[in-house]
């Protein structure tokens, strides 16, 4: 019972273990390290979804139930606070599922261009599930910085001009976002008193008018950093080139950090301004609605005019974050659950699929000569053995590989253009329905939301499948040797998006909770407010 009860940090802890573990080991043994990350990712999988199942609850506590861990037993708000609930859970499952085939790619001599790969990817990971986890805006803050911080070195790893320069653009936007975070934390501190979220949820009904704008400000600036971090346009002419410039497998594992700052607005926005906030409910839907469509249309014509697979697939990174940004937007108006279902829903298909397209992008694209000469660099730079190195280079040629890459890639288009059958389809027919049905929306909205959104999958279909053309068809070049570790992660990842549109009902249940649960601020309000349970039920809310 009581390894139970410390379940809920075990995210945090196996991947800070673990990045501190491989320190102690000398850049020379990267297969022990490299052995060590994958257990890692691969125990945090597990860790995830038993907490996603005890999310759950039971069907007496209907369907909902939040748990929460209380570091030092101190009560809120004067300790710290982990929650878990149906969103968080759904985050945590959605890191593990793409640290392991990104970890298992990153072994195809991806780690050995730089030193301390493997715990930089930890500490990312810890960095993630902290955030996603936390309940109060302080450590949320921390959490932020953590995953930051290991983001730079990732960033970094390898060598060139480019990833140098585009290094520089995205500290420095990251530090500017870092002090409006801090700025924004510190005004609504100064008005409410308090930074745990279930508190601000009960008091913004209450804030007295005189002070409600200084709070709205503070929400306002604070917003700012975590839609720099979800790319929202016009704060996003850092991410194609930062995306573009990173190693394959930094580049898949960057995918799911715009998802953070979606993350968070999504939980506030929510939870701080929706039902029950008073004269502050809505505030900033319109921001996120009109923003996030143009956000996809600015992804929309740089997938049109990208002339290479990297700058098209950061653009579609662009497009995702912008539909679900929209999506909140809506619920914020009225848009009902179903909506909001469906963008969760298409939030997790499309994170799976640019992940998946980022690993395909260097074998896609490998010339002869190419990664062998990056890679001859990088082990005289580090004293690797020649020998060695070249045994692993040769690996396991498989037969057939332009047609395994092109069914990989086939995929990813299916499911980023929202074609039938495959998931990103079943996620924009959620919202889409959900969307016309309330009837709650007026119609200056939701019908250019709906023009922008069928837009948006008919230039995706367009711009990959100009590259799938160039690549499969017109190219008379030697089929590139692909790695069994470059092929595993493809086909791992394209498993999990066939078994989540096999079972996309079970799916769209579990977003359809959420989704009920995010509308009801008291399920996570009531839930931490109780400091010396490790439960609450959805029918100790009164509903």
């Amino acid at each position: 019972m009581l390894a139970t009860e410390h379940l809920i940090i075990a995210p945090i802890l196996i991947p800070l273990i673990a990045g501190a573990l491989m320190l102690l080991y000398d850049e020379s043994q990267r297969k022990a390290k490299l052995g060590i990350s994958i257990a890692s990712t691969i125990a945090l999988l597990f860790v995830a979804i038993e907490l996603l199942n005890r999310s759950k609850g039971t069907p007496l506590s209907g369907g909902n139930e939040i748990s929460f861990y209380l570091l030092g037993n101190w009560a809120v708000p004067f300790g710290i606070i982990l929650v878990l609930d149906r969103l968080s859970a759904l985050m945590l499952v959605l890191v593990a599922m793409l640290a392991i085939p990104t970890m298992v790619y990153a072994g195809a001599n991806w780690h050995k261009q730089g030193q301390h790969f493997n715990s930089l990817f930890q500490f990312l990971l810890m960095g993630l599930n902290g955030a996603f986890l936390t309940g109060d805006l302080f450590n949320l803050f921390v959490f932020f910085e953590v995953l930051l911080a290991a983001s730079y070195g990732l960033l970094l790893h390898g060598s060139g001009q480019v990833k140098v320069r585009a290094g520089i653009h995205y500290i420095a936007m990251n530090l500017v976002g870092s002090l409006f975070f801090l700025v924004g934390v510190a005004l609504i501190y100064g008005v409410t008193g308090t930074l745990s979220m279930a508190q601000l949820s009960q008091m913004v009904g209450n804030i007295a008018p005189s002070e409600r704008p200084l709070f709205h400000a503070g929400a306002a600036i604070m917003g700012v950093a975590f839609l720099i971090k979800a790319g929202l346009w016009p704060l996003s002419f850092w991410l194609p080139i930062t995306y573009m410039a990173s190693a394959a497998p930094v580049a898949a594992i960057f995918s799911v950090m715009t998802k953070v700052g979606v993350y968070v607005i999504l939980r506030l926005s929510m939870l701080i301004f929706g039902l029950g906030a008073g004269e502050s409910a809505g505030f900033g839907a319109d921001v996120l609605v009109w923003g996030g469509m143009a956000t996809m249309l600015f992804g929309v014509f740089g997938v049109l005019g990208s002339q290479g697979l990297g700058r098209m697939a950061a653009h579609l990174v662009l497009i995702s974050s912008g539909t679900v940004l929209s999506a909140i937007g809506l619920a914020l108006m009225g848009g009902g659950t179903v909506l909001l279902s469906g963008a969760l829903y298409y939030m997790v298909s499309s994170t799976l699929a640019t992940t998946m397209l980022f690993l395909l992008i260097e074998p896609m694209t490998r010339e002869q000569g190419g990664i062998a000469a990056m890679l001859a660099l990088t082990a005289d730079a580090y004293g690797l053995d020649a020998d060695e190195e070249d045994e692993e280079e040769g690996g396991l040629a498989i037969p057939g590989t332009m047609t395994i890459l092109g069914l990989c890639f086939g995929v990813c288009v299916i499911v980023l253009a929202s074609l039938p059958p495959l998931s990103g389809f079943i996620g924009k027919v959620a919202m889409l329905s959900g969307m016309l049905g309330v009837g709650a929306l007026p119609g200056w909205v939701s019908w250019p939301f709906l023009a922008v959104l069928m837009l948006s999958g008919f230039a995706t279909l367009l711009g990959l499948v100009r590259i799938g053309i160039q690549t499969f068809w017109a190219s008379d070049s030697k089929p590139p040797k692909v790695l069994a570790m470059e092929f595993a992660p493809l086909i791992l990842l394209v498993s999990i998006i066939v078994a989540i549109t096999l079972r996309g009902d079970a799916v769209l249940r579990y977003t359809d909770a959420t989704a009920r649960a995010l509308h009801d601020p008291l399920i996570y309000s009531v839930g931490v407010s109780e400091p010396r349970r490790s439960t609450v039920t959805q029918e100790e809310t009164g509903e």
